[in-house]
């Protein structure tokens, strides 16, 4: 047809050219040439495709181009430029290339014009090459034995790279064997290379298949290849475990816990250690939930135990059934027909899903006997409960309790014996069980807790081994108003620039014996306190502005709701505020010492002891020395800057029989020099005239005592010793004058005051005599204490000289006088 379609090209070509008066060329057009090759062509090349020709009056040149010549695949195909025949020189695959496309072109050898354009298709032709391949050669898989026929197993998938569509590539899928062969199961495959199976899988037949599948086209010849399909079977739980016996006792005590008595053992011919084999024991029977059975995971064995304790007058003989099952839930499967087409008649339980019916699990009876041992006492009631007021005398009866003995076999007496009692408060009878106060009773104690006060009690057999039964009471106890109304605080503190106070009271008693409460102020406290309100817990105590700054003693009648009350002491301080912000500043200073504080203390301790030595070698002497005494105005040992007031004491002048005033502290030494030096001497010359020496204020060496730091019996025990050494010294023997009576007497009151007041003088706060009216900057914890800037040299006491003269005229008696 292209021949003709060239032929009749050329023809309307020449008519044209003698039509016209001038001859001139047309270029011809595209005339497309198609030609066809069988990829894989076995030869022998080169050899010939086919001719592409052009009829011409004239000679002509051919050419072609494209791929399979100059493109890829090069060197496949080349053409004959006389002939214009196409030569194929080696094979080619179709999976590779599929279609050719070139260019044809003509040429004049006279001026080489082109003068014929083709372009030219070569299409390849498929062959059945390429046979259908597996993705793998093997594919394992593992299918659980419970698994039902017409399940799903696998797929599996082959690829044939040959033409889509055609026969080549279109594959068909069989199984060619399957090993082992076993007449309960059958496996087969459909169109897609689906793998199923028919009838029941059994673990114990074949644990494992090995299925050979085959893919084959459709190609002329037909190709295929095999893959293989291995299937693991896990074993599922198709058999029951089969009691076989038992062993152990099978007897227990009573009242005994933990021990185990009996072991059962089963088979099951599932696999050993898998769940499928694994046993699961249930005990039927127990009502009182006494027994417990565990599986032994190496035997599968049932291990039999008490848990909780049998009581043998409960009965002899328990009767026991225990099933066992596994812990994979069971499951089986029977072949019943196999019908040469379809699937088979089978007959399938699976207790999962309960498809297929009930199946029972095996059962084993257990007989338990109890052994009977000596029981302990009951109580009828153990535990009781009693309400009583508190303060109910003693001998009260508060319960009786009552045991028995419910063991057939043993008849033990059995006394009672008290348990916990934390605060005594009761006896029980040993015979009889009564519990009886022994003590008074108080709600109030620590050991009542929520008004509530529990004791145990025992009944104690006296058998072989003794047993013991325990009861509990619960006394609850009311209340009675034997509380007062007291203080919370007995000691407050106020600013002299504040004017009122709170005072809290509480009472032990609950309500209505207790709060709220009435306050009142008793004594000569008009225009100085008052109470504003005076009923309630807490009050308002109110300071007037005639209160002075100081230590103010109150007495405080408080009543509780039922008018029960009690005097109470109140001790208020007040402060002046003015250099600190309030008294608990004050307090925090005075109760937390400084490093130097705790110095200063030490150093003073020891001084005092050197002191102390010293006045005992003094006072042990028979023989007294004579001192020379300054006879000046004051007769002031050291310059000082006392806290706390001395002992003011008149010291006879020997020439003028006149009495000096000195002073002892016990303070902080501001200038340890002296101020003067003695202008003339002073020497007791008996007792007589030391008995001269007037107390210059009826209450001199009292108050001095007052103020100072004495705080407690003890002290003035202390002093009355310095000053009378026992009933037999020399000094008690003398008579006494009268005047020194009068002052031991006076001391004692006030010494006796002191331990009175030995609180407040605990509150006794400093004051600042060397204040130079420059501001205070440094912390308020050192302000007490007053540092010396001159530095003291302890030494300086081992040669006090006349200094130390003066010193001992005044705390020494005459030397005829012994102590």
């Amino acid at each position: 047809m292209y021949h003709l379609i060239a032929i009749l090209a050329i023809l309307l070509s020449g008519i044209s050219n003698a039509a016209s008066s001038v001859p001139r060329r047309h270029k011809r057009g595209w005339i497309i040439d198609s030609f066809s090759m069988v990829e894989e062509h076995p030869g022998p090349f080169p050899y010939v495709l086919g001719t592409v020709s052009v009829d011409r009056r004239y000679k002509v040149n051919f050419e072609l181009t494209g791929h399979g010549v100059d493109k890829d695949p090069k060197g496949l195909l080349s053409i004959d430029q006389n002939t214009g025949v196409i030569t194929v020189h080696h094979k080619i695959d179709y999976e590779q290339v599929q279609l050719l496309m070139l260019q044809f072109k003509a040429r004049n050898v006279s001026n080489m014009a082109v003068d014929t354009q083709l372009g030219v298709e070569i299409h390849i032709s498929d062959i059945n090459d390429n046979r259908p391949r597996f993705e793998h050669d093997e594919y394992p898989i593992t299918i659980k034995e419970s698994q039902r026929q017409g399940a799903f197993v696998m797929t599996v998938l082959a690829r044939d790279l040959d033409k889509r569509g055609s026969p080549n590539s279109i594959i068909d899928y069989r199984i060619i064997s399957t090993t082992p062969i076993t007449q309960n199961a059958e496996f087969y495959m459909i169109e897609n290379g689906t793998i199923l199976f028919k009838g029941c899988l059994d673990y114990e037949k074949a644990q494992t298949y090995t299925i050979i599948v085959e893919a084959k086209d459709r190609g002329v010849p037909p190709l295929s290849s095999t893959c293989k399909v291995i299937i693991n079977v896990e074993d599922m739980n198709n058999h029951f475990p089969i009691f076989t016996g038992h062993t152990g006792t099978g007897r227990v005590k009573e009242r005994e816990t933990g021990q185990t008595f009996l072991r059962v053992q089963v088979d099951d011919k599932d696999s050993r250690g898998t769940s499928a084999w694994k046993a699961k024991y249930t005990i039927h029977g127990d009502t009182g939930k006494n027994f417990h059975i565990e599986t032994d995971s190496e035997t599968n064995e049932g291990i039999l135990s008490v848990v909780l304790a049998l009581d043998f007058e409960e009965g002899s003989v328990r009767n026991l059934s225990i099933s066992v099952e596994n812990e994979t839930p069971y499951f089986s499967c029977v072949v019943k027909e196999q019908p040469p087409r379809g699937p088979w008649k089978v007959d399938y339980f699976d207790s999962s899903s309960g498809q297929g019916g009930v199946v029972r699990s095996p059962m084993e009876k257990i007989s338990v006997s109890v052994e009977d041992v000596n029981d302990p006492p009951e109580f009828v009631c153990p535990l009781g409960d009693v309400t009583v007021e508190e303060n109910t005398e003693i001998g009260h009866l508060l319960e009786t309790f009552i045991a028995v003995d419910k063991d057939k076999t043993f008849n033990d007496d059995f006394v009672y014996l008290k348990g916990s009692d934390p605060a005594g408060w009761v006896n029980v009878g040993p015979q009889d069980g009564k519990i009886t106060t022994a003590k008074v009773i108080d709600r109030e104690s620590d050991y009542v807790k929520n008004n509530t006060y529990t004791i145990t009690l025992y009944a104690v057999s006296t058998g072989v081994p003794p047993m013991t039964g325990t009861a509990t009471l619960n006394i609850h106890l009311t209340d009675q108003n034997d509380n007062v109304p007291k203080l919370e605080s007995h000691m407050l503190t106020m600013c002299l620039s504040a004017s009122v106070v709170n005072i809290t009271a509480y009472d032990l008693d609950g309500d209505p014996y207790s709060g709220p409460f009435h306050f009142e102020l008793l004594g000569d406290i008009k225009g100085r306190w008052r109470l504003d309100p005076s009923f309630g817990r807490t009050v308002n105590l109110i300071k007037e502005e005639a209160v002075y700054a100081g230590s103010h003693k109150l007495l405080l009648k408080i009543s509780d709701a039922q008018g029960k009350f009690l005097q109470q002491n109140l001790t208020m301080t007040v402060c002046d505020c003015s250099t600190i912000p309030n008294c608990h500043a004050r307090r925090v200073t005075s109760v937390i010492p400084g490093g130097g504080t705790v110095g200063i203390v030490i150093a003073s301790l020891f001084l005092f002891l050197g002191v102390l030595l010293l006045v005992i070698f003094v006072s042990c002497g028979r023989h007294r020395t004579m001192f020379l005494v300054d006879p000046g105005s004051g007769a002031t040992l050291l310059k000082s800057n006392i806290e706390t007031p001395g002992t003011d004491c008149k010291v006879p002048d020997a020439q003028n029989g006149r009495c000096h005033e000195a002073m002892s502290t016990q303070s902080n030494v501001k200038n340890s020099t002296f101020q003067q030096e003695a202008n003339s001497q002073l020497r007791f010359q008996d007792f007589s005239t030391y008995k001269k020496c007037q107390v210059s204020q009826q209450y001199g060496a009292a108050d001095a005592f007052q103020r100072g730091s004495m705080r407690s019996q003890n002290m003035k025990g202390h002093f009355q010793r310095t000053l009378f050494r026992g009933e037999n010294s020399s000094f008690r023997e003398q008579n006494i004058p009268a005047k020194y009576e009068v002052l031991l007497s006076i001391l004692n009151q006030k010494t006796n005051s002191i331990h009175d007041q030995e609180d407040d003088i605990i509150k006794y706060e400093p004051h600042v005599y060397d204040d130079e009216g420059t501001e205070c900057r440094g912390d308020m914890q050192l302000d007490a204490i007053s540092i010396s800037e001159v530095k003291f040299d302890p030494d300086e006491l081992l040669h006090l000289g006349p200094r130390f003269s003066n010193l001992a005229a005044l705390c020494s008696p005459p030397s005829n006088v012994g102590l």
